[in-house]
């Protein structure tokens, strides 16, 4: 068998959204690389597959990237999954991936569910042309920077936000790009999803009565050209 690393998307909420495909290269993988082992031996376990599981997060994916490696030149098949959506895209697997590629090792890909898209779609603002910002800026001058950068921005803006910071950002946002409408994307795919539009000082009185729970994706529309 050829030498192949294979990104598995998995779920960011509903379990059925899992591709049949990913549970075949999961149990066929000779190794099997996730985010947070707990979280994905407990997919595994509902899926029964007996797998070992090895760590690749943010603080060892460089040392991960290596192992993996090796393994390939061994002839091994890897598979790297995520704790929820799309491994890469604000999750570990970028450096993965350019290890792989830069040893002359083929890379493919499990595709499926990625709260930053959906969230896009589900926001009901252009989706021809989108940039996707990462997350929000945790102190406060540099959130003001950041915001900042947005005003001109021509393309809908996506970036992901903590239930926690919400409450921080979204009076910087009402200050700063007053008339674009956005909407908070929350707990996607999951039993209480929502999806709130309005501009940021509406989202703001919302969400100062009823604080917000969950992982949130945050869309800002475009502004004018």
């Amino acid at each position: 068998m050829t030498a192949v690393l294979t990104l598995v998307a998995t779920p960011i909420g509903n379990v059925d959204d899992l591709p049949p495909r990913a549970i075949e290269v999961m149990r066929r993988a000779q190794w099997l690389y996730a985010e947070d082992t707990r979280h994905t031996g407990r997919l595994l376990a509902r899926l029964g597959i007996e797998k070992k599981l090895r760590s690749c997060h943010d603080h060892n994916e460089r040392q991960r990237a290596e192992e993996i490696v090796a393994h390939l030149r061994r002839g091994e098949e890897v598979a790297l999954v995520s704790d929820a959506g799309m491994p890469g895209v604000a999750d570990p697997g970028y450096r993965v991936v350019r290890a792989a590629i830069e040893a002359g090792f083929a890379v493919s890909m499990v595709p499926g569910p990625s709260s930053i898209l959906m969230a896009l779609v589900l926001s009901g603002f252009p989706t021809d042309r989108f940039v996707f910002e990462g997350w929000m800026a945790r102190r406060q001058g540099r959130l003001r920077a950041q915001i900042e950068s947005w005003v001109d921005e021509e393309r809908t803006i996506v970036v992901l936000e903590s239930n926690h910071r919400l409450l921080k950002s979204l009076p910087l946002l009402a200050e700063l790009l007053p008339q674009r409408p956005m909407a908070v994307c929350r707990e996607l795919t999951k039993l209480h999803e929502e999806i709130r539009r309005g501009s940021a000082a509406q989202l703001l009185d919302h969400y100062r009565e009823h604080r917000p729970k969950g992982e949130i994706v945050l869309v800002i529309a475009p502004g004018l050209a």
